[in-house]
């Protein structure tokens, strides 16, 4: 009886053996864009201008220096640590896709069983039945059964492992997937406490202006019952501080929303407790920068990793749908036992075995199956053409970060000039003025090219904070230096 099924089987083995060469193209990772070994049409200078103060000091390009995990330590605060490292651990961000990685990855193991290995099942049935051709009992008849099922399709054409494969390129989409919401975190995280010691000292700036014209009111007004000046000289100045004092609210109230931004960021309530609280003087400027090679970026941005991923997974489907167009070979087999009693069963004489092999063939279905090989083939262009575009826009993110870092440099250089110039001339027209050597309105002069010469100082101090921020976020933030995420509890402390 073996030898009478034995050819049948060993020509459908022989045809699972051409499973190696399986239909639809095998996936590449692209290469990575040419253009030398920089990301700027000039190349980059040794290291940025430098000006006076910790903020204005200068960095040095290091090009090919791998980016460390913890890239954020560099600005060397306790305080900004302890957020980031808090953040990590609360983020119900971080939470959303650490559970959609473990959903792709289920879904692939369970599909994986499905497609790799035999499906075996086991089945117990009775039944009672009258017929009456037979004899005894009143032509009842009582039958049960004891049987082993195994059933297998071949994946002679490869469409299981592109589909497999396909999967799994959603796994890895869903990993990098991962990794961009962890550096979009730490960025968001680290630059929103830039912004908040940046409006911390420009509050600074701005209330320390408005001491000292309040105190040049006050001399007015003594000058005005004095008779020295006229009314319209005090309206004036009365009028300026009131401009200062009325641009107060505005930097607190984004102060406020920052510190409100930086609490979710951090996964807590605004009304919590407990929340750091930022100033420039508690950051320091990192002195070396690393610059990747462009040959690596690609390797190492997360959203570059998963745009090839989907770019896998869709050459992937090209596969898929090819082996869809070829014939489907399976084979089912089962073992058991038949016998009119329970004990019976155990009989070998009860013994009953079953082996069959199918083909099955698409003949006419109305173009549908070439129609949808066509549709993979355009979602795979379509998937290439947006791989192109992230890199083009992750090369950018790099060109600007670099463009930023020099140009907010010999800014703040510049800056740094004019605030001390500025400074030194309101310090002599006050002094004239008290003298009676100039007028009011040149004393007025000074006093706002002061005002706003520190106050952009300041905001140049904290742009160069920020800029440092942007390149590390840029180049993909050393997540390849960083063990396994742990899983975020959401639960609040």
């Amino acid at each position: 009886m073996f030898s009478s099924i034995r050819q049948p089987i060993l020509g459908i083995l022989m045809a699972c053996l051409l499973a190696a060469c399986a239909v639809g193209p095998d996936f590449r990772p692209p290469a990575a864009p040419g253009g030398g070994d920089r990301y700027t049409p000039a190349p980059l200078p040794a290291q940025t201008a430098a000006a006076p103060g910790p903020a204005g000091q200068a960095q040095r390009f290091v090009p090919g220096q791998d980016i460390p995990a913890q890239w954020w330590s560099l600005f060397q605060s306790p305080a900004l640590d302890q957020l980031v490292r808090g953040a990590l651990a609360r983020s119900p961000g971080l939470a959303s896709a650490q559970a959609a990685l473990r959903q792709a990855d289920e879904n692939y193991r369970a599909l994986s069983g499905r497609l790799l290995y035999p499906e075996v099942g086991a089945q117990l049935g009775a039944s009672r039945e009258k017929n009456s051709s037979l004899e005894g009992a009143g032509g009842v008849l009582n039958l049960y059964n004891a049987s082993v099922n195994v059933s297998y399709a071949l994946d002679v054409f490869g469409g299981n492992k592109r589909q497999l494969e396909g999967l799994q390129a959603l796994v890895d989409y869903r990993q990098y997937q991962l990794e961009a919401v962890y550096l979009t975190l730490t960025a968001n995280l680290v630059t929103t406490a830039i912004r908040e010691a940046s409006l911390r000292a420009q509050l600074q700036a701005t209330g320390e202006i408005l001491d000292a014209q309040q105190k040049q009111l006050d001399l007015i007004e003594q000058q005005l019952r004095f008779g020295a000046i006229g009314r319209a000289t005090v309206l004036v100045q009365r009028n300026t501080v009131a401009q200062t004092r009325a641009s107060v609210p505005p930097l607190e109230k984004a102060l406020a929303l920052t510190r409100h931004q930086l609490s979710v960021y951090a996964g807590r309530l605004p009304s919590e407790p407990g929340m750091p609280e930022f100033d420039l003087a508690s950051l320091r400027l990192p002195q070396d920068l690393p610059v990747s090679l462009p040959s690596a970026l690609v390797r190492q941005r997360p959203d570059i990793r998963a745009s090839e991923a989907l770019l896998q997974q869709a050459s992937a489907q090209i596969g898929v749908a090819t082996a869809a167009m070829y014939p489907r070979f399976t084979l089912t087999g089962n073992v058991g036992a038949l016998a009119t009693s329970i004990p019976a069963l155990l009989h070998a004489s009860s013994s009953v075995w079953g082996v069959a092999a199918g083909l099955a063939q698409p003949i006419f279905n109305g173009g549908a199956l070439r129609a949808g090989r066509r549709a993979a083939i355009a979602a795979y262009e379509g998937a290439a053409a947006d791989y192109r575009a992230t890199v083009l826009g992750a090369f950018q993110n790099v060109a600007d970060s670099l463009r930023a870092l020099e140009a907010d440099a010999a800014a703040l250089q510049q800056q740094a000039e004019v605030e001390a110039l500025a400074s030194e001339s309101l310090a002599l027209s006050t002094q004239q003025f008290k003298l009676g050597a100039i007028s009011y309105l040149s004393l007025l002069d000074a006093q706002r090219t002061y005002q706003q010469a520190r106050v952009g100082l300041v905001q140049a101090q904290a742009a160069r904070y920020a800029d440092s921020a942007a390149l590390f976020q840029a180049l993909g933030g050393g997540w390849w230096n960083r063990p396994a995420l742990q899983a975020v509890s959401t639960a609040a402390d």
